[in-house]
């Protein structure tokens, strides 16, 4: 019997299927598409920097240690994880903790990654050559592999957020390769297509667009974010709610995961009333639910992902099919005069 809706033909008591040209396995009892792909277990760490740039990088590790034990796959370290948000003055002697990628530390944590088997995404202050220094992530697979590094794009420059003063943004090739387009990159690590943007990346829809259309099943945001003390009475809550909204709606827009992993702790600055990074580190689900959320406490965050989700939340929305994008071009302007 020929099923119209499907065209899926029932021969005896097997079933073999063409739905729209999808090749299907097929068994007596259930239909499954050979493309179904196993859950994935993420891990993301909350925590602190002090001046201490070993005691970081111990930390970090006793952590991702913590993350494996609890069944973590995947797991994203804070930006610039291994030192203190140094970007709250300029200061030319502040270059001095930069890195090369590869280097001790990124060597260091390919070795933890070969060890437990899990893969990293680890943010570090990179030296790329004199003068030319990165707001970076590495990302490093489960065997050690150092995969590639993410540059962060967009940087800010705001009062105790002097990123220009101390990052090359990340160069804008011309791309063309199926995982790689204009700067932004996604890596197929041993247990899922992962995505990495950078803090300030996370205000911008176009670029978690990107990373969703290049088959990103789970987008990482390391982050440093706090409140100037000052403000924090009046509008600390306001900004939490709108940093966590904002990465919510990029993982409904696109049904994907987020996880974003912020650093915890008041930081001081001479002259100034320093930063207090606020936390709230979270893992969003493709319909943008929180499924493991963090206070302003030291933590490691775990939540299972299974990819069954994008493809259901994509076809209940789905935003993807129905973009037009033959009327984007206006969005290549800087503004638009009415």
């Amino acid at each position: 019997m020929l099923h119209k809706g499907c065209g899926i033909l029932w021969t005896g008591s097997r079933r073999q299927a063409q739905c729209r040209g999808a090749e299907l396995r097929t068994t007596d009892a259930t239909i499954e598409p050979i493309m179904a792909r196993s859950p994935f277990t993420i891990g993301i760490v909350q925590d602190a920097a002090t001046a201490d740039i070993e005691a970081n990088v111990a930390r970090a590790e006793k952590h991702i240690r913590e993350a494996a034990r609890q069944g973590a796959q995947i797991v994203c370290l804070k930006e610039l994880f291994n030192a203190p948000y140094f970007c709250k003055a300029e200061q030319h002697d502040r270059f001095d903790l930069a890195e090369p990628i590869p280097g001790p530390t990124t060597q260091r944590m390919q070795a933890l990654a070969k060890q437990l088997e899990v893969a990293l995404v680890v943010p570090l202050f990179e030296r790329e050559a004199a003068g030319i220094y990165r707001n970076s992530a590495a990302v490093i697979d489960a065997d050690g592999t150092l995969m590639g590094v993410y540059r962060k794009l967009h940087i800010p420059d705001d009062p105790l957020y002097y990123e220009k003063f101390y990052f090359t943004p990340g160069d804008v090739s011309g791309g063309g390769k199926a995982h790689e387009v204009g700067g932004f990159k996604v890596w197929k690590t041993r247990y899922a297509t992962i995505g990495v943007l950078i803090c300030w990346d996370q205000w911008f829809p176009e670029a978690a667009r990107i990373m969703a259309l290049l088959g990103a099943e789970v987008l990482f945001y390391p982050t440093a974010i706090g409140w100037h003390p000052s403000e924090k009475k009046e509008w600390g809550a306001t900004q939490v709610d709108s940093w966590r909204t904002m990465q919510r709606a990029h993982a409904i827009a696109n049904g994907i995961f987020v996880a974003s992993p912020n650093r915890i702790g008041r930081e001081a600055e001479p002259g100034t009333d320093g930063i207090e990074f606020f936390g709230n580190s979270f893992i969003a689900d493709p319909s943008g639910r929180l499924i493991a959320s963090a206070g302003e406490e030291e933590t490691v965050l775990i939540a299972k992902c299974d990819p069954a989700e994008i493809e259901s939340t994509r076809r209940n929305w789905p935003f993807l099919r129905d973009r037009r994008v033959d009327a984007y071009g206006p969005i290549l302007q800087r503004y638009i005069a009415g």
